[in-house]
């Protein structure tokens, strides 16, 4: 045999962590019209007529309703562009972001 000792070769992958995702959510209030809502919806958040539709009456009937899951940065870009489209327009519009558990 030879005085050659093998050595393993090891490499160190850096593992990236995966971004924390923020829910959008949608507030109801009484003011906002339901039509308008669903406009803002289809418009930011690439909803079909009836899945706005449906985030709408959900939000309707129990106070609050999820929209989306984004990464943090991009939650709170599209919940200020909705929120900014109903004060554009003069309605109290509300959505918020929080972090998913």
């Amino acid at each position: 045999m030879s005085d050659i000792t093998l050595k393993p070769r090891t490499r160190t992958k850096p593992k990236t962590a995966r971004p924390k995702l923020h829910k959008v959510i949608l507030v109801n209030d009484d003011f906002t019209p339901r039509e308008f809502v669903v406009t803002v919806l289809k418009a930011e958040f690439r909803l079909s007529e009836d899945q706005a539709y449906r985030v709408m009456i959900t939000a309707h009937q129990r106070g609050v309703c999820v929209v989306a899951v984004f990464p943090k940065d991009v939650a709170e870009t599209k919940a200020t562009r909705a929120t900014d489209a109903g004060r554009r327009q003069g309605f109290p519009l509300l959505f918020t972001t929080e972090p998913e558990e």
